[in-house]
Formats: C-alpha cells, sequence, structure tokens
C-alpha cells in the first residue's frame, strides 16, 4: 500500500525487462504479483509526474497482466471501454519510456489510439463503445476465419449507457465469439466474492460443466419440454447463487462475480473461457485506486490528478464558470420550485454537489445515459417542470438526435448548461469545438456565448426565462475575474455589445475569445463586440460594423466549418460584399497538450489573434487604399 506519491521513479527490476506483452508470457505464473506490485508502483510514480487518470488504472493492474499473460495480444483484441483505465495496458505495451510524455504533445495520448500501437485494438475516449466495437471485430474475424479472440472490458459505470445494452441485446443474434468483462468497482469486495462464488465461477466456466451441459441440451432436446425445464432449473439455481441472470437471458454464458484483485483466480478463470464458442460474460469486482490509500479513501477525488507541480502551485481563488453555474443553480432553485437539475454522472465537474445536497429531491443523477438524460428532460418541460441539464459539448454530441428531435421540435423549455467548451488537453475525444457548428442549426434554439464569469451567470437566466429551448456554453477553468452581480437580469436576445470602438478593423469576439481578442483590438486600433449570441446573430450589429469598417475580422474557440463565423459570412453575403477573415480551430483534430498551447497551435492566443490579423491585412491587394 501506498500513502504518498513517489517523486523519484522507483526500482523496477521485473516490469523493466518487460518490452511486450510476450515477455510477460514468458514469466512463470508465481512471478506475476511482483511484476503487478510493481507495475503499480511505476503507474503512481508516473501520473504524479505527468497527471491523468489515476484510480481506474489502479484497479485493473491485475486483470491487465491477466489479459495479456493469456491471451495472444495483440492477434487478440482488447477494448478498453473509455480508456481511463488503459495507463497499466500502455506500459506493457512497448510505451513505458514514453509515459513520461504523457498528454504532452507528440507524446502518448490519454487514451487508446488505433495509430499509436498496434496494441490498442479501438479509439477510445467516450463511454459504453466496447462492446459495440468488439462485437463488430469478432465478426470481422469470423468473415475472414481468423482465431483472434476479441475481447471487451468495461465498466459498471458504462454500463448503465443504452449503447452497452444495445450491443448485448445484438451478441446473442451474431453467436460471435466475444468476451465481455464486467469491472465492476462500484463495491468493496463483499462476501459474495469469497470461496463460494469463486467455486461457482470456476464450475460455470470449466470445460466438464460446458461439455455436459450441452450434451445434455442435445440429449434433452428430443423430449417434448424437458430441455426447457432443464434449462429453467439451470437458471434459477445460477441465479441464487449469482447475479447474472439478466446477461444468461440476453445469451451470453455468465460467470461471475470473482476477484479482480486475485491474480491466480483470474488467470484460471480467462484460461477456461479462452477457447470457448459464443458470447461469454465475466464479472469481475475490483477497488479503483487500488494500492494508493488516498485513491482508495476517495475513489472520486482522485479519479483524475494533476501532476505534482501543478498540485504544490498556489491555487486561484477566482471561481471557474463551473463553480458559477452551481452558485446560479442553487440561487435560481431558491427562486423557482419547479426547477429540476440533471446530469449524466457529471455532479462533480459540473459542480452540481451543493445543488443536489440543498434540493435532492429536484437533482437527477441519470448515470452515463446523456440521451435519456436530454428526453428525460423534455418529458419534464412538456409536464411544466423547468429542466436545466448540466453536460459537456462533447457529451452532448452523444444525444443530438434528442436535442433536435425530443426538444427542439417541440420548442421545450430545456436549459442546457454546456461545460467544457473548447479545446481540453485530453485531446480530440474531450475537446467541445463541434457544439457551435451542431447547434445553431437547429431551429428554435438559442445559443449563447458568454465572455466574463458575470456574463455567464445573466445568460443562465436568460435562457432559464426564455420561452423555448436555450443553451449556454462555456469553458473549463476560470475567466477573467469579472466581478459578479448577484442579482439576474434577462439579456436583450441576440444583441451584441460593442467593447471598444476604433477604425478600419472590426472584431467580432464570441464567448471567451473576447479576451485575447482584446489585445489584438487595441494594438491595432480596431473596434471589438462581444457577439454574446450565436443564435439569432445580431444582424444589425454586423451590418453597422461592416458598413463603417473596412475589415471584419470573427474569433471563435470551435471549428471553422459551419462555426459563428460562417454565420457571420452568411449574414454579410446576403447583405454586402465586405472582406472577411475567420478564425477559429482548423479542420482537424487537434492533439493532447496544455489548453494554452492548442490555443496558440490554433492562433487563437493574443500573439496568434494579432499575427493573423496582420497577416491577413499585409497580403490584402486592397489593404493599402483602403487604410490610407
Amino acid at each position: 500500500m501506498f500513502d504518498t506519491i513517489p517523486t523519484e521513479r522507483p526500482a523496477t527490476r521485473l516490469l523493466d525487462k518487460i518490452q511486450l506483452p510476450s515477455d510477460i508470457r514468458k514469466l512463470d505464473e508465481k512471478m506475476l504479483e511482483e511484476l503487478a506490485e510493481e507495475l503499480r508502483h511505476f503507474l503512481i510514480y508516473t501520473v504524479g509526474q505527468t497527471g491523468g487518470h489515476f484510480g481506474a488504472g489502479l484497479g485493473v493492474v491485475e486483470l491487465t497482466i491477466a489479459l495479456h499473460y493469456v491471451f495472444d495480444t495483440p492477434n487478440d483484441l482488447i477494448v478498453w471501454d473509455v480508456g481511463h483505465q488503459a495507463y497499466p495496458h500502455k506500459i506493457l505495451t512497448g510505451r513505458r519510456e514514453q509515459m513520461h510524455t504523457l498528454r504532452k504533445p507528440e507524446g502518448i495520448a490519454p487514451f487508446p489510439v488505433r495509430d499509436e500501437s498496434p496494441y490498442d485494438a479501438f479509439g477510445v475516449g467516450h463511454s459504453s463503445t466496447s462492446i459495440s466495437a468488439a462485437l463488430g471485430m469478432a465478426i470481422a474475424d469470423r468473415m475472414q476465419d481468423r482465431t483472434s479472440r476479441a475481447i471487451s472490458v468495461i465498466g459498471d459505470g458504462a454500463m448503465t449507457a443504452g449503447l452497452a445494452f444495445e450491443a448485448l441485446n445484438h451478441v446473442a443474434d451474431t453467436e460471435a465469439d466475444l468476451l465481455v468483462i464486467l469491472n465492476d468497482n462500484a463495491m468493496s469486495i463483499s462476501r459474495n466474492v469469497g470461496g463460494l462464488a469463486k467455486y461457482f465461477a470456476r464450475i460455470l466456466s470449466s470445460r466438464l460443466y460446458l461439455s455436459m451441459r450441452e450434451g445434455s441440451k442435445k440429449i434433452l432436446s428430443r423430449i417434448p419440454h424437458a430441455w426447457e425445464f432443464a434449462k429453467k432449473t439451470e437458471e434459477h439455481m445460477k441465479g441464487m447463487v449469482v447475479p447474472g441472470t439478466l446477461f444468461d437471458e440476453l445469451g451470453l454464458n455468465y460467470m461471475g462475480p470473482i476477484d479482480g484483485h486475485d491474480l491466480k483466480s483470474l488467470i484460471n478463470t480467462l484460461k477456461n473461457i479462452k477457447d470457448l464458442k459464443g458470447p461469454q460474460f465475466l464479472h469481475i469486482v475490483t477497488q479503483k485506486g487500488k494500492g494508493y490509500a488516498p485513491a482508495e479513501a476517495s475513489p472520486v477525488g482522485t479519479h483524475s490528478l494533476s501532476k505534482i507541480e501543478k498540485s504544490l502551485s498556489k491555487k486561484s481563488n477566482l471561481p471557474t464558470y463551473s463553480n458559477v453555474f452551481g452558485q446560479w443553480l442553487c440561487d435560481m432553485a431558491k427562486q423557482d420550485e419547479m426547477l429540476v437539475g440533471i446530469t449524466p454522472a457529471m455532479r462533480e465537474g459540473s459542480d452540481l454537489v451543493t445543488f443536489s445536497e440543498q434540493f435532492p429531491e429536484r437533482y437527477y443523477d441519470v448515470a452515463i445515459a446523456e440521451q435519456h438524460a436530454v428526453t428525460l428532460a423534455g418529458g419534464l418541460a412538456a409536464a411544466g417542470a423547468k429542466p436545466v441539464v448540466a453536460i459537456y459539448s462533447t457529451f452532448l454530441q452523444r444525444a443530438y438526435d434528442q436535442l433536435i428531435h425530443d426538444i427542439a421540435i417541440q420548442n421545450l423549455n430545456v436549459l442546457f448548461a454546456i461545460d467544457r467548451a473548447g479545446l481540453l488537453e485530453d485531446g480530440p475525444t474531450h475537446s467541445g469545438v463541434f457544439d457551435l457548428s451542431f447547434m445553431r442549426c437547429i431551429p428554435n434554439l438559442i445559443v449563447m456565448a458568454p465572455s466574463d464569469e458575470n456574463e455567464t451567470r445573466q445568460m443562465l437566466y436568460t435562457g432559464f426565462v426564455y420561452d423555448g429551448p436555450a443553451s449556454v456554453r462555456y469553458p473549463r477553468g476560470t475567466g477573467p475575474g469579472k466581478s459578479i452581480d448577484q442579482s439576474m437580469t434577462a439579456l436583450p436576445i441576440g444583441k451584441a455589445k460593442v467593447i471598444r470602438e476604433g477604425h478600419t478593423i472590426a472584431i467580432l469576439a464570441f464567448g471567451a475569445m473576447l479576451q485575447p481578442a482584446l489585445v489584438a483590438a487595441e494594438k491595432l486600433n480596431a473596434s471589438l463586440v462581444d457577439m454574446r449570441f450565436v443564435k439569432p446573430l445580431d444582424q444589425e450589429m454586423i451590418v453597422q460594423m461592416a458598413t463603417n469598417h473596412n475589415f471584419v475580422v470573427t474569433v471563435e474557440e470551435n471549428v471553422l466549418a459551419g462555426g459563428a463565423g460562417s454565420a457571420v459570412n452568411e449574414v454579410l453575403q446576403q447583405q454586402m460584399n465586405t472582406e472577411t477573415l475567420n478564425l477559429g480551430v482548423p479542420d482537424n483534430f487537434i492533439r493532447q497538450d496544455n489548453p494554452a498551447s492548442m490555443l496558440a497551435q490554433c492562433r487563437l492566443d493574443e500573439e496568434g489573434i494579432l499575427a493573423s490579423i496582420e497577416n491577413w491585412l499585409s497580403n490584402s491587394a486592397i489593404t493599402a487604399s483602403r487604410i490610407s
């Protein structure tokens, strides 16, 4: 057990010999416990230096070793759901000495990525995709007469999503050779994961039991009703000792639960399962943060860590945008008893903790089920409640159909508080840079982008009292430090605000891009507008700026394709011919890095915005005549 994160690399005599999983398979099974201890120690050290997801990886150290020991990876394919738990897998698959580059540009990605390693069978980042992906691989292998095995490792949290059950529902119909491993870390190792449960898991996965079962089926199937009676008797007995009846009914052979930290039991069970035909389901129970005392005590608080250097620095006293939302939600709930808060498993991240404690009867965490969260909000709104859906930008993508079909078409009063808008250090799977594009094309939906903390509070209020669906999208972290008015005033819908007046150039900034754009505006003596609304656009302001200035520049932390800049172009194309420069995220996926560097890469920081405008002006054929 470790109590602190080591600041110096630990001695890992056995781990240092493991370059690839084939080296693990050369070890005597008795040596694997030592390997697990070293791997856990190295993982704690590594994440302490780089930051990253922490508790999930510690919980699957033994499982990771057992999978690579028993199966012939990478010929056998492992799909790690979400990927939070994949660091031990990366360490054992040739990337140990690159782990210090985690989350850095050109370094190791924070999630499994197909082009990073042949051992990363499928790229992940969002939850509940592994069973569908692994099933597809199993079917493709069968089509090509390959004998490789597809394995899905999915957590109990990810199993709450509809996608996982859609895949499970399809598995039996395909009869594919698929192994689904449920990594259940929501509970401690309880009594049913003792000797009796291990015994039944061993029996249910044994060749003797399975051969007898198939032989009995062939004989009894010839006797009317006999096989159905025998099957029901077997299911009843299994249901008494294992919680697997549901999965058996779905057509998977359920085994478990077993202790996911018992290497010997894991290896024996996996060996029994390895060559079985058809869909198999193994239920293991693990402890998130296993081996690191603070993580075991607080698995939520240590889900992801900042690197040691950051944790020692002085923390900002400024509220984050999430804090502003959390406080507003509580204040608004005191004023309106019909307000309901909804989150798809992001209580802490969206700062709903206080709300959940003060208003438990009006708080709904629907687990990892974004589609359900949105349609639940639609049902609430249809019956007179006033739902607020707190959701990350990247996860709202998963509920796009519901946003259109269940909310916008019916013009229901639902407010979407969209957190983590913009570029994030976890890279393309988590960056929220598409929402302006996919929301602004939806009729009835109001789209707002605040530039500071107070504007965030006022926009949330504006969206809440608006008659119809509305959204407020804001970035992660702190804002510029604007004082927040405790009073709440609805903003005029679709109206922008002039921040400074200048000459020749008008910069139209959307959301958090106002702050870096201000530097460029001051150096260029340009006019600057806080656009505030992406939909409806302040067309009058746009035309006024284009009329009074020779050049118009738009700045947004969203992809250029179909974004706010495109919306401005559409207005200007209809009304006048004005030279326009659109600045935003380019048409490619931005790799992981710290957000400031990612913004600089996209030329959306102070220097980049200024340089882009100056370069554009210098290359304009009519610049000289217009400026003069």
